[in-house]
């Protein structure tokens, strides 16, 4: 992953852990990278509820994903990414734990 990408995927990371309107897009956003299937996909208008630069954080991350074919957890951001399903899909980690 090339710096701008990276450094663009830690901002949306940073946003997607707090708790307003644009950190909920931006978490979708995310998580449909890493699971749509699980935790849901991402409508595209959401995207017109974020301010401009965590737009453009979103098409630099949006390209990567399109031209990689690759999950985030091939980074170093599985952590992260699971820190996001506990904030904001705490009925998935509950359906796993009542499962497990």
């Amino acid at each position: 992953m090339d710096p701008t990408t990276w450094a663009a995927l830690e901002r949306l990371l940073e946003i997607a852990r707090g708790d307003t309107g644009q950190c909920r897009y931006v978490a979708n956003f995310l998580l449909a990278w890493w699971n749509a299937g699980t935790l849901g996909g991402f409508d595209l208008t959401e995207a017109w509820g974020v301010d401009d630069a965590i737009g453009e954080d979103m098409i630099t991350v949006f390209s990567f994903v399109v031209r990689n074919n690759e999950y985030p957890s091939a980074y170093t951001f599985q952590t992260e990414f699971e820190d996001l399903v506990r904030l904001w899909r705490p009925e998935v980690v509950k359906a796993a734990e009542t499962a497990a």
